[in-house]
């Protein structure tokens, strides 16, 4: 596998003490592929938010982030980037910061590499404000190279529902049409009861448009939800582009390959009990288990192809 040594990214995300979601489910990836990556926590929570008895930690404003980017820039380390990273934001005037912060990146790097994961809900349920969704649609959407949202989010942003195959390529088209020129959903629910599709879309002057699909079986007894498996597959796609040359199936299958060797080690932690959906599962014994996984993070194993539509 080539290296990514020469690869820097600034990585601006979420990030808790306990568990992995944001940061944590993100960096350490990049980092076992071989990355470097500086990162800048929006948030600082003892554990994420879906916890039975809530969350203690500090919230970075807008303010203190451009003070924090402002000092790398007094060094001249803002030249180092190769990719900016953005997860998790929960207000509009630090969201609008970071394309700020993009712009400021592409002044001394016009090939840097912008990789957005517009996190902003999941199962139909929105949870961050509602005044970020203009701010991703109109202002950060088109500043994006690669975009990485679930299905809903898509939803969100499109204004428009995704009950067909047709209807996702629409909506990638939409993406396109902004400017963006990689669009990857990491798994939506046009599969069957047993299985998601993933779909990437990437588009170059050059080259034109290439499409693939990729089916995903379930695991567990879909019952258990695993939270922060939308900033791994982000890291993971920003990964495998810059490692693969840009072959987006490639990396398509490389990142969705991890994912599940992930998801299959998590499940390998949960009793039986649980698993047969006897006893709830906690919020800590869905945490992904990222460090057992550091193996097939590496070396990911395919065994499920695209297919190039």
């Amino acid at each position: 596998m080539a290296s990514g040594a020469f690869n820097r990214v600034l990585s601006i995300q979420s990030h808790v003490v306990h568990g992995h979601v944001g940061n944590k489910s993100a960096v350490f990836p990049l980092q076992v592929l071989g990355f470097e990556v500086d990162q800048i926590n929006s948030v600082q929570f003892s554990n994420h938010t879906g916890y039975k008895n809530g969350f203690k930690g500090q919230v970075l404003n807008e303010k203190e982030l451009a003070d924090v980017y402002a000092g790398l820039v007094d060094n001249d380390l803002h030249k180092l980037y190769t990719h900016l990273l953005t997860g998790y934001v929960g207000n509009p005037a630090f969201l609008r910061e970071i394309a700020s912060i993009l712009r400021s990146l592409r002044g001394v790097n016009e090939k840097l590499i912008y990789v957005c994961d517009p996190v902003m809900g999941d199962d139909g349920i929105m949870y961050v404000p509602k005044e970020l969704l203009p701010i991703y649609r109109d202002e950060i959407v088109p500043l994006a190279d690669i975009i990485t949202p679930n299905q809903y989010e898509v939803e969100l942003l499109t204004g428009k529902q995704i009950k067909t195959e047709t209807d996702i390529w629409d909506a990638v088209q939409w993406f396109h049409e902004k400017g963006v020129r990689t669009v990857a959903i990491s798994s939506s629910e046009l599969g069957s009861k047993d299985t998601l599709l993933a779909y990437v879309s990437n588009r170059t002057a050059a080259a034109g448009t290439e499409r693939y699909r990729l089916t995903i079986p379930k695991q567990g007894n879909n019952l258990i939800r695993f939270t922060g498996t939308g900033d791994l597959f982000a890291s993971l796609f920003l990964a495998h582009s810059a490692l693969t040359n840009y072959d987006v199936g490639a990396t398509l299958e490389r990142a969705i390959a991890t994912l599940q060797a992930v998801i299959a080690k998590t499940l390998s932690f949960i009793p039986e009990p649980v698993l047969q959906g006897k006893v709830p599962v906690t919020s800590q014994q869905r945490e992904l288990k990222l460090i057992q996984s550091k193996a097939d993070i590496e070396q990911p194993k395919i065994t499920l192809k695209c297919e190039k539509l």
